[in-house]
């Protein structure tokens, strides 16, 4: 029978209820557990400091947790039904281990901030890998734009032909949005990056824990100061890191949102690479635009997850233990986001135009703002210009859709796409990125 950590005799527990309060805890915990047993380890070198574990005990403690890790990644350590949840799997693997050194692992920490404390290196991990695929997007997206900068599409506004466009231009939008969703992320991980670890339960210990040099072997700049407030913020933190994440997925649903319609035989502006496609299981004819439909409808998973979340934290101060909820759709979310995105630049390098048809679908009616501001800028009042261009648009000729383009100079303009100050930007926020990040991984190399 299964002895949970809190229970001081053996005693039956109703199967039932363990299994309605555990839920899919342990199984949820697998992808955390890897940094639940890194802070552990940081928090046992904390106790050595302050003179709760001997050196030989810390160092025991630490060869155990090494073991631990490995036998975790190899997969000979199952993480399962036997544990209450991962926290109780690392305290009863050191204690078989190691004996009563290893149920001194717990001292001056809680299950509160050991599930918090590897959260939010989980939610570390997460967003540096997010910001990592918004500069890799954005970067597919500006190369795209450089190299057809100057290549005519049809611009729309409620679906209908507009004024000529520009590839540059329409590549050039998302290269921008992408650079935007990578300083939002940066600015979630700054406010993340801060540890929990030291807190308990939400009222601190009656012991002078190392928390800063804790934090600082973690890889935190900082931290979380009050024990309430990292309580409170629990769900909050998971909040802010799943809303960079939907940031990123509600651009990509808008570039898939094009993709749909640019790739239809009505449109057929561009295609696909083979890879992105399927065909149907009754039709020959077919080839589906099917990984880019799902990336469209990702978002809904992430967005999902938020709401989830925010309908659990109608909570007092503290913890409660409905806090166990918010891990299911934090992880569910993070996942479905950077999966996703991590198949959106390739997608941008291997999209094929055909310009011909982009140019061919950019129609005489299209030009009519062209002819009211070229009267607007000779001194006619521009209403009066814009009536005069729409009667006698019949009668301007054949237009000149490169003129067009050139002639749009307003500062980020088919005529002045200022792609390089994008390019400035987006190298910019990924040195700030870079300088301050806590790991050692490359995120940018091409």
């Amino acid at each position: 029978m299964k002895k949970f950590l809190w229970q001081d005799r053996v005693e039956q527990v109703d199967q039932q209820i363990m299994e309605f309060m555990a839920g899919e805890d342990v199984i949820l915990d697998r992808e955390l557990f890897p940094f639940d047993i890194r802070a552990t380890a940081a928090h046992v070198r904390g106790l050595e400091r302050i003179g709760i574990l001997t050196p030989v005990e810390c160092d025991t403690l630490c060869k155990w947790l090494d073991q631990l890790q490995q036998e975790f990644a190899a997969g000979s350590f199952v993480l399962d039904q036997r544990f209450e949840d991962g926290h109780s799997a690392i305290e009863m693997f050191l204690t078989e281990k190691a004996g009563d050194i290893g149920a001194k692992v717990h001292t001056g920490r809680s299950r509160n901030d050991q599930v918090a404390v590897a959260t939010r290196l989980y939610l570390k991990d997460s967003l540096e890998t997010l910001i990592g695929l918004d500069g890799h997007i954005a970067q597919a997206c500006l190369d795209r734009a450089m190299q057809h900068a100057d290549v005519p599409m049809p611009g729309y506004t409620h679906l209908q032909r507009a004024v000529p466009s520009s590839i540059g231009l329409w590549m050039g939008g998302f290269a921008e949005a992408f650079t935007d969703n990578l300083a939002f992320a940066a600015t979630v991980l700054d406010l993340v990056d801060s540890s929990p670890l030291g807190t308990a339960a939400g009222y601190g210990v009656n012991l002078a824990l190392d928390r800063d040099g804790v934090a600082a072997e973690l890889g935190f700049s900082r931290i979380q100061v009050n024990p309430m407030a990292v309580q409170n913020s629990r769900g909050k933190f998971e909040i802010m890191a799943l809303q960079a994440a939907a940031h990123a997925m509600q651009d990509v649903r808008r570039l898939a949102w094009d993709l749909s319609l640019f790739t239809t035989s009505e449109f057929n502006f561009i295609k696909l690479p083979a890879s992105y496609t399927t065909g149907s299981s009754i039709m020959p004819n077919k080839s589906n635009p099917d990984v880019v439909e799902l990336l469209r409808g990702k978002v809904a998973t992430v967005e999902g997850a938020i709401l989830e979340i925010q309908a659990v934290l109608s909570l007092p101060s503290g913890y409660q233990r409905d806090l166990q909820l918010t891990k299911a759709p934090l992880l569910r979310g993070i996942r479905a986001a950077l999966q996703a995105l991590a198949i959106v630049p390739p997608l941008v390098r291997g999209l094929e135009f055909s310009e011909e048809n982009m140019r061919t679908a950019i129609s005489l009616e299209m030009f009519a703002t062209d002819i009211a501001l070229s009267e607007a800028v000779k001194g006619v009042p521009f209403r009066a210009a814009y009536l005069e261009a729409k009667k006698s648009l019949d009668q301007a000729g054949e237009p000149d859709v490169a003129s067009s383009l050139a002639q749009r100079v307003s500062p980020g303009a088919c005529g002045d796409l200022q792609l390089d100050r994008i390019a400035l930007r987006l190298e910019q926020k990924i040195r700030e990125f870079e300088a301050g990040k806590s790991t050692g991984q490359a995120y940018f190399q091409k």
